[in-house]
């Protein structure tokens, strides 16, 4: 789709639905000729359940991608199973890396050591390209208080030099709203948060936080990136630092 017109089907979906809800933001987008075919991209981290029991409840078919990086935490991968079974979700795919694309690039499992952005692209940005192919958009559960870098998130973005657009339902919700949400519908809390994992990502870039630290402090630490990549400007990895 040119730029112009997916700009202009963007702007007209967050005026539509400035004032609605999160929940009505989801079900809309997810009926809304002008917001297309959608799929959820879920990480089943922190705050993953709020998003994937929406869908469940509005549209359980919604094809839900889950990247399986083979670097997650064991505790992940069990929460993983047990949501998907628990909200009845009808079309979970589970993408992993390419096997010739792992064994060629990082066949020892360090590429984390030496380059995040790399090894990101190829188990994160990479796979999910692939797997968003038929699709007009997707559902992300970014927030706004996440993290600075998202503080201006509105509900519809484009995501330049792919033709489609990104849908954040959540993104007004403060990190109460989804407590509250959790705790209203009986959600299960991913094990990791009570050990101080407010945002989880893979094992070894991942690490605990402190109260008076930002959410996603604990990812990529000691390191000048705050986003894995899968938010793409351009048809590429966004740099480090940098929000879609």
């Amino acid at each position: 789709m040119p730029r112009n017109d997916l700009t202009d089907r963007v702007t007209a979906l967050n005026a539509r639905y400035r004032h609605h809800s999160g929940t009505a933001v989801l079900a809309h987008a997810l009926a809304d000729p002008e917001a297309g075919r959608l799929a959820l991209v879920s990480s089943f981290g922190a705050e993953s359940v709020v998003l994937l029991h929406m869908v469940a409840v509005t549209r359980p078919e919604t094809p839900v991608i889950f990247l399986e990086t083979g670097m997650l935490f064991a505790e992940t991968l069990v929460y993983q199973q047990e949501v998907a079974e628990r909200l009845g979700l009808r079309d979970l795919r589970i993408i992993r890396p390419d096997a010739q694309d792992l064994a060629r690039t990082d066949p020892e499992q360090t590429l984390h050591r030496r380059d995040t952005d790399a090894c990101c692209a190829l188990r994160k940005t990479r796979p999910l390209l692939r797997a968003l192919q038929g699709f007009d958009g997707w559902i992300t559960g970014r927030k706004r208080y996440q993290s600075g870098t998202r503080a201006a998130l509105d509900f519809f973005e484009i995501e330049d030099g792919t033709g489609r657009i990104k849908v954040n339902p959540l993104a007004h919700w403060a990190r109460e709203d989804v407590q509250t949400y959790m705790e209203e519908n009986r959600l299960p809390r991913h094990p990791l948060v009570d050990r101080g994992y407010p945002s989880i990502g893979c094992m070894p870039c991942t690490t605990p936080v402190r109260a008076d630290e930002d959410p996603r402090a604990g990812r990529w630490r000691d390191h000048d990136k705050t986003e894995c990549g899968i938010h793409i400007v351009d048809g590429r990895v966004i740099p480090k630092g940098v929000s879609a």
